[in-house]
């Protein structure tokens, strides 16, 4: 993994198991399941998933970045001109921040650190 390259990306899905069910079934995708909202995606050529949701999607993937130092880029993200959508939370396997770009684009920020 590298510093301010595109790491992973997350899509939103109303029904995970129809969702599978249709990539298993079109693209040979498996999947590794943690927990009932949230699927990663295996075997597609780039880390990926897709998060349960119950609002309607609007823009679709999630392009996720990783970086060692999230307060670090966070920083030097809101001196560029970003707005922080959503503080650096925990999830299992490290953190994580969201972004909005000044076209209104969202992205995330990740760290195993």
């Amino acid at each position: 993994m590298r510093n301010n390259h595109i790491n992973y990306v997350e899509f939103p899905a109303s029904d995970l198991e129809q969702t599978k069910d249709f990539y298993q079934k079109a693209f040979g995708w498996s999947f590794i399941d943690y927990g009932p909202e949230y699927v990663a995606i295996a075997e597609a050529g780039l880390d990926g998933g897709f998060y349960k949701t119950a609002a309607p999607v609007q823009n679709g993937a999630l392009v996720i970045l990783y970086h060692t130092e999230l307060n670090e880029v966070k920083e030097k993200i809101v001196a560029a001109g970003g707005q922080i959508s959503k503080d650096i939370f925990s999830f299992p396997g490290g953190s994580r921040f969201h972004f909005l770009d000044p076209s209104g684009n969202e992205l995330a920020v990740w760290s195993d650190q």
